[in-house]
């Protein structure tokens, strides 16, 4: 008997730098292939799934003026970046037997399709994962907004956000043993208490249209299978009152 969904249209994301695995630069053939069986299990049970993955296992556009490069350059370096992850994303994806769609936010006819909303949610509805690259387009934008953009755009259900630990806590897990998690938070909790789940213009966004963002660990073996079917994986962000927030 299959599961009834939590989520039904996502927009997962994933950072460049959880491409690395244990390389510590790159791309680690190893966690392509195991980001594509993770995705492979949710889209066996008919979701609809987006995908934006940042360039920062790449290059860092924000680390730009450290190499004496003027930002709007580095911005578009780091767009070429993601476009690297994505085409070997899409690769590794097809290899274990899905259909794909990679886009860009700007102009590649040889290797990716142009943006256009409608056609994607009809790549979507046609049970195709669609691959944002690029970014927006736009310099001084992160890939994180880029996937509140997308999300809301093709009015996904939420933002699935792969990460390295278990979800939000009030401080950084890998540094303070102990810090908090919470398994329920706001936006505004977000902004105020400078958590970086996402940066401050895709949270504003997310909240604006009152799209949940979830922050789980991706790394974790059917995780996201879980938190696609039973939903008790990880942090959800969204409108929740200061009083109710869950920290345990």
């Amino acid at each position: 008997m299959v599961k009834e969904l939590k989520y039904n249209r996502i927009l997962l994301k994933l950072s460049g730098e959880s491409l690395m695995g244990g390389k510590g630069h790159g791309i680690d053939p190893q966690m392509l292939d195991f980001f594509a069986r993770e995705i492979r299990k949710i889209h066996e049970l008919g979701v609809q799934i987006g995908i934006v993955i940042g360039g920062g296992n790449i290059y860092r556009g924000l680390n730009a003026a450290e190499q004496g490069i003027d930002r709007v350059t580095g911005d578009h370096m780091g767009m070429l970046a993601t476009m690297i992850n994505a085409l070997a994303l899409q690769n590794t994806l097809e290899k274990n037997g899905m259909f794909t769609r990679l886009t860009s936010a700007i102009q590649m006819d040889e290797i990716a399709e142009p943006y256009i909303r409608r056609r994607v949610v009809r790549h979507l509805e046609k049970g195709r994962i669609v691959i944002f690259g690029a970014g927006t387009g736009h310099p001084y934008f992160s890939t994180d907004t880029a996937a509140s953009l997308r999300a809301v755009e093709i009015k996904a259900d939420a933002i699935i956000k792969g990460t390295r630990v278990d979800g939000v806590y009030d401080s950084d897990p890998e540094k303070n043993p102990d810090a908090a998690f919470f398994n329920e938070i706001s936006y505004s909790d977000v902004m105020n208490k400078d958590l970086r789940v996402m940066d401050l213009t895709a949270i504003s966004l997310c909240k604006e249209n009152s799209l949940p963002i979830i922050v789980f660990n991706i790394n974790i073996e059917d995780n996201l299978l879980k938190l696609i079917t039973d939903g008790n994986i990880g942090t959800s962000v969204g409108h929740y009152d200061l009083n109710s927030t869950n920290l345990i």
